[in-house]
């Protein structure tokens, strides 16, 4: 053996965080975003010039209302976090060629399913009541994602047809158990909803910062290390490049795209857990609408990138948590924050228009695949 062999070391995660913020490809896609958000922005303040509003007065009260103080912070915080969830789910599939629509139904059932957890057991302490409630939605989300994975992977269906379909599946369940064998009995309740969660199972805050959020950036750098430092993660994003090859490389690739929409559903579904314990406090039917669209947003902009989705999610979440105070404050419509969030995934799906503007080239690495197409893999 050559003495002089040198031992591998040891991951330094220091090292590769330095590495990745002084790559110049990275600054490239920042910048693209960056502008992105600024065109959106620019546009609408043409758009409520035109409504006869001041687009300087509804701006900052936007910023006032998601970031001007502790409980405005914590409120965009707050709605930052299932988004963050949803958007690592969009943004894991995507890594393996496939577009999950889906998680609009795999949070929804994982909302229903932390809820049941939550108020129908009692007794636990909160270091085992709330992780199990945690764990059941996270499940319940990823058993549901097993359904499209299975169907694309063996049949050949196409994701994007099967996860629509079972998104009014998991609308009309989570429906029917908070109208019937969950139904808050309190008296005087006619709403559909379910019984408030014990105590224990409730997700606390921490000087106004919501502990949601701490577990979203830490299922972040998860994902991150899933993706990029294990042989699975590999395979994952071999499948989403070239699935032929891969499969000629030995790679699974059935089992490998099963086990990403399940890890995808698994990311949806913590994420309606996350916001019934963390949140809500209950299920209750229109409280998680949309939470899952916003995630397609949310990992766009993030460029599909683990880390991207968090500040993507705390932008959409200000815009969330700001618009009823830019509504009082300049009399805009509070619909305004949706077309600025429009326009931000119009310009990054079409960031050749951005490019164009910053006279840039295409940077080198992963471009998000959304389909491999209808037949068999």
């Amino acid at each position: 053996m050559d003495s002089e062999q040198k031992v591998p070391s040891r991951p330094n995660f220091l090292r590769t965080f330095l590495d990745v913020l002084l790559n110049e490809n990275v600054w490239r896609a920042v910048a693209v975003q960056v502008m992105a958000v600024l065109l959106a922005v620019l546009i609408g303040a043409v758009i409520l010039l035109v409504s006869g509003a001041n687009p300087i007065q509804a701006y900052g009260a936007l910023l006032r209302g998601s970031f001007g103080t502790i409980t405005a912070l914590g409120r965009t915080l707050e709605k930052a976090t299932p988004l963050i969830f949803s958007g690592l789910a969009v943004a894991f599939a995507f890594k393996a060629g496939m577009f999950n629509i889906g998680a609009q139904g795999q949070l929804l059932l994982g909302a229903i399913t932390a809820a049941f957890l939550g108020f129908a057991i009692h007794g636990l302490p909160p270091y085992i009541h709330m992780p199990l409630a945690l764990l059941g939605g996270a499940m319940a989300g990823g058993l549901y994602a097993f359904i499209p994975g299975a169907l694309k992977a063996y049949r050949g269906a196409h994701e994007v047809i099967t996860t629509i379909m079972l998104n009014y599946i998991a609308i009309n369940i989570t429906d029917y158990f908070a109208d019937g064998p969950w139904k808050d009995t309190t008296p005087g309740n006619i709403v559909a909803r379910t019984p408030v969660v014990d105590s224990a199972a409730k997700i606390p805050s921490l000087g106004g910062i919501p502990m949601g959020f701490v577990i979203a950036i830490v299922i972040a750098f998860i994902i991150w290390w899933l993706l990029y430092k294990t042989t699975i993660g590999f395979e994952i994003r071999m499948v989403g490049l070239n699935p032929h090859a891969s499969r000629y490389a030995g790679v699974k690739v059935a089992q490998t795209l099963i086990l990403t929409m399940v890890i995808s559903g698994i990311l949806a579904g913590l994420g309606g857990a996350v916001e019934t314990l963390g949140v809500v406090g209950r299920f209750q039917p229109g409280f998680n609408t949309g939470l899952g669209f916003d995630g397609i947003t949310v990992a766009m902009l993030g460029k599909t990138h683990p880390f991207g989705t968090i500040p993507a999610a705390i932008l959409v979440g200000a815009m969330k948590a700001g618009s009823s105070e830019m509504q009082f404050a300049s009399g805009v419509a509070k619909e305004i924050t949706d077309v600025i969030q429009a326009l931000i995934l119009f310009f990054v799906a079409a960031d050749v228009i951005v490019r164009t503007l910053l006279r840039m080239r295409q940077v080198g690495g992963e471009e998000v695949k959304l389909s491999t197409g209808w037949g068999k893999q």
